[in-house]
């Protein structure tokens, strides 16, 4: 079958959009990206337009470097527009853009076959943590003296886990069975190059509909139990810790901060505090803040004022990327960047890449990444354990 870039962004509620084909596309490291991704969309108005946005689009942003190993390698920016868009709803679809004729049906057929199989590979992922576990907590504690000092009151600390020289043939059918474990809300398998992600995100970054803005960020993190009284009593316990609590205010605090750059005057709202959601894996505490924007504030305008999302960076934002860059062993590239895509009318909606794997076919790397807010309040191991309920399952999972 023909090689072009494909994008599923699948909300697990029986709905998705399925982009695939050639088209125009623009794929750059540059620290013009946003300028040249404005351009970008101007260039090809009143359609589809496909993408992601990797973290380290921040460089352009602020005055930071990111030189750390990049095991990753993906271009940080890559955005294109598809010959083909179609909604898929149930056993319905759609198509949004492009023709449907008898290439485009067998492409749509097969992926359908590909979703509907659940005979999935067995896969021996051997991971391989970059971070040993001792410097992790001696980290964490670093990290916590600069908190101490006021260099910043929250920090988004991760780590990274590789598998080397690998082959991974069956992209689509390792897509669906990560989803099988996730079945997140912004799930996201995209496709282009010698590059693969494979996303069980359940966070949203920001969604535009008309004038409004939603951002949705996680923070505080539960596992689940397969005990319906002790699943039940973990969300009660998240909902009411004051760590996960405080934790999630500060980001909400700095959402707002940054929706008002390119807010209406006092439209700035929160819209929901500590809401508890569960997962296949985890349950989440999730908030959801709003704002009224101008019609004609342009997306790259909507980036500058709110990338990278404060879930994952912690706050204040540019001190704590700084800190990030000091203690982290690895670029993080597209993780904890956002996936998304904005439609002909200039809505859009993006998500936050977490929960992933990312496969350079070039380089033969398979990368998974986790991480969590460090606050004054942290306790390093019990933050390593978190990671370990964000990854686990997934890792343990690809195995089976």
């Amino acid at each position: 079958m023909k090689q072009f870039p494909i994008a599923y962004l699948n909300s697990n509620d029986g709905s998705g959009l399925l982009a695939f084909g050639d088209g125009p596309r623009l794929k750059t490291t540059k620290k013009t990206a946003l300028k040249e991704l404005e351009i970008f969309i101007q260039e090809n108005p009143n359609k589809f337009i496909f993408g992601y946005l990797g973290y380290d689009v921040k460089n352009e942003l602020e005055d930071i470097t990111s030189n750390n190993t990049d095991n990753k390698n993906f271009p940080d920016l890559f955005f294109w527009v598809p010959d083909h868009v179609v909604k898929l709803d149930s056993e319905h679809f759609e198509f949004l853009q492009g023709e449907k004729n008898t290439d485009s049906f067998d492409f749509l057929e097969y992926f359908i076959e590909e979703e509907t199989d659940q005979n999935f590979h067995e896969y021996k992922l051997d991971f391989k943590a970059v971070t040993p576990k001792e410097k992790y907590i001696e980290n964490v504690n670093k990290i916590k003296e600069r908190i101490q000092k006021g260099d910043a009151y929250e920090v988004t600390y991760c780590q990274e886990f590789v598998v080397n020289n690998i082959e991974f043939d069956f992209s689509l059918d390792a897509y669906f069975k990560l989803n099988n474990i996730t079945k997140a809300p912004f799930s996201t398998y995209f496709k282009f190059d010698d590059y693969t992600i494979f996303c069980g995100s359940p966070e949203r970054f920001l969604r535009r509909e008309g004038n409004k803005l939603i951002s949705q960020p996680i923070k505080g993190t539960a596992p689940r139990n397969k005990d319906a009284k002790l699943d039940d009593a973990m969300k009660k316990s998240l909902l009411e810790d004051p760590k996960e609590r405080a934790e999630n205010v500060m980001i909400v605090d700095l959402v707002r901060n940054d929706l008002s750059k390119i807010a209406e005057k006092n439209s700035v709202g929160v819209d929901e505090l500590f809401g508890i959601y569960s997962f296949e894996t985890v349950h989440q505490m999730i908030s959801t803040i709003s704002c009224e924007i101008k019609d004609e504030t342009k997306f790259t305008d909507i980036v500058r004022a709110t990338f990278p999302m404060g879930s994952m960076t912690g706050a204040p934002k540019v001190s704590a990327m700084k800190i990030i860059e000091e203690f982290e062993d690895f670029k993080r590239g597209i993780y904890s960047g956002s996936i998304g895509y904005i439609s002909p009318n200039g809505n859009f909606d993006f998500n936050v890449v977490i929960r992933s794997l990312f496969y350079n076919k070039t380089s033969k790397t398979l990368t998974c990444d986790v991480g969590g807010a460090i606050t004054i309040q942290s306790d390093a191991e019990k933050e390593y354990e978190e990671c370990l309920t964000k990854v686990q399952r997934i890792l343990d999972g690809m195995n089976e």
